[in-house]
């Protein structure tokens, strides 16, 4: 076969998929594809480390000898032909392979295939997964066959397909690259950091990260990737792609990030990263609101948020999950945090006067999977630069966008433009972005509100203030009952009611 394209994998990818469709949720086909092409890979790329072996020391080396040559140990009797040979019942033998697999490698693959129901003949029908280990059958997968890189772009693909399917469950586990890159771009990872992404999904922002430093000419030996995701699935497969896209020294680890934070110091104190990044949940509800005030890790910084509001909870591990001198935050957050009032007025309130919230940059709406509204990018620094000190830069990039079937998009101009107006801080001219460097002074005296189309007023943001919208709501109900009043008034004095 012929050194594949990375057209051609991502066509081969998909049709796995199809081969599914039909019988399995489309929410689901992402639990079934991604552990068994990961399995895969393991496989093919155990069999040229072999070959390899057997070409330096003959045929009859022996296994302690092998061991040496390999990534990962694959137990006799779960290759995939093993898997391929068998005539009947592939779900419960996928899912013995699957486990002796982890169990071979505890350090590094235990529970990465995930929980996907494989002998459920109710969710995955003998036929369809007979048809799709046929169909990854046809391919090598070896490294020499498929890089790392067309493999890895292959799994994004995949990534984004299935979120565009499914935008209310694996979309919102999915940041669309575009937006990653500008997060990442912004903050600026170096090749000694260590990257947290403390609701860490598919692990997007972690490779984005490593791939920075790499196109940068830099080496990421030693930089060090952390994340933690609630979901199980998830989790799995971000670790999967963590690993297809070498990103090696990676802790993934799972559970309820703001309730149980799983990165802490033999003190119980948190760890504390260069770089953390993330888009978590907007306005989650029942958080753990009622523990903040007495949060073991002291991360209430200026006050407990709203119980059915998480955002600013967010916000505030994440500020304190980074290091006191070379820490920088990038978080994805929705505009009400920026103007909302009450205990999210303090907490901002508090984040502007410790003087560590650098940037708000207003992005177009409807760019991301499960919501449609526009979001903003928040980014905080332990240490900002002298020109940037008592001050704020507010970018208002809510007009660059590319229109999409059923999302708007970023394209690399509009990044790169945006990025150059972040390192000008305002100055540099780009076509529908305009920016300014406000003042802690100008925004106290506007009560501490951050509502970019306040400080960009020229070229303000399409993004509504609850308060207005309802007043305004108000206004037209109370001029249509008016007006209808008027009409059955006329209407009986004609005859007609």
């Amino acid at each position: 076969m012929s050194q594949a394209t990375q057209q051609d994998i991502e066509s081969w990818l998909w049709d796995s998929a199809n081969i599914l469709r039909g019988p399995v949720d489309p929410a689901n086909l992402r639990d079934f594809v991604f552990p068994l092409l990961f399995l895969k890979r393991l496989s093919d790329t155990w069999d040229e480390e072999q070959e390899k072996a057997i070409k330096k020391f003959g045929k009859d080396i022996d296994d302690e000898t092998a061991a040496d040559f390999h990534t990962f140990q694959i137990p006799k009797g779960c290759h995939w032909a093993d898997l391929r040979r068998a005539a009947e019942n592939h779900g419960v033998l996928i899912q013995n392979i699957m486990q002796k697999i982890e169990e071979a490698n505890p350090n590094q693959l235990a529970q990465i295939f995930g929980n996907a129901p494989w002998a459920d003949h109710n969710k995955m029908p003998p036929e369809r997964l007979e048809k799709l280990v046929s169909h990854f059958s046809q391919r090598d997968l070896s490294p020499s066959k498929v890089s790392n890189d067309l493999l890895g772009g292959g799994y994004e693909y995949l990534l984004k397909r299935f979120s565009d399917e499914s935008s209310t469950s694996a979309g919102q586990f999915f940041t669309p690259r575009a937006v990653v890159h500008l997060l990442v771009r912004i903050l600026g990872p170096q090749p000694t950091d260590s990257i947290y992404d403390p609701t860490c999904g598919s692990a997007g922002m972690l490779i984005e990260a490593a791939a920075e430093v790499k196109q940068s000419g830099g080496s990421v030996r030693q930089m060090r990737f952390y994340g933690q995701e609630v979901n199980q699935t998830s989790a799995a497969i971000g670790r999967m792609n963590l690993f297809i896209h070498e990103v090696e020294d990676a802790q993934i680890r799972r559970e309820d990030t703001l309730q149980k934070p799983k990165f802490i110091d033999a003190k119980g104190k948190l760890d504390q990263f260069d770089l953390v990044v993330a888009n978590p949940p907007f306005s989650l509800k029942d958080w753990g609101a009622d523990k903040w005030a007495t949060d073991p890790h002291k991360r209430a910084i200026g006050g407990v948020p709203p119980k059915n509001n998480g955002d600013y909870a967010w916000v505030q591990h994440m500020i304190t999950s980074m290091k006191p001198e070379t820490g920088r935050v990038g978080v994805v957050m929705p505009h009400g945090v920026l103007f909302r009032s009450g205990a999210e007025g303090a907490i901002r309130k508090h984040l502007i006067e410790s003087d560590l919230l650098e940037t708000i940059i207003g992005l177009a709406p409807n760019l991301f999977y499960g919501t449609t509204i526009p979001a903003s990018l928040m980014f905080f620094r332990a240490t900002k630069d002298k020109k940037r000190k008592k001050h704020i830069l507010f970018i208002d990039a809510s007009k660059r966008f590319g229109k999409g079937k059923a999302q708007n998009f970023l394209t690399d101009e509009d990044v790169e433009d945006i990025f150059a107006v972040y390192q000008s801080m305002g100055d540099a001219e780009k076509t529908n972005i305009s920016a300014r460097l406000v003042s802690h002074d100008e925004i106290k005296e506007n009560n501490w509100d951050l509502n970019i189309g306040r400080y960009l007023k020229a070229d303000a943001a399409a993004v509504v203030d609850v308060q207005d919208a309802l007043a305004s709501f108000d206004q037209a109900r109370t001029e249509l009952a008016a007006a209808e009043k008027a009409l059955l008034a006329k209407l009986k004095a004609a005859g007609y009611a």
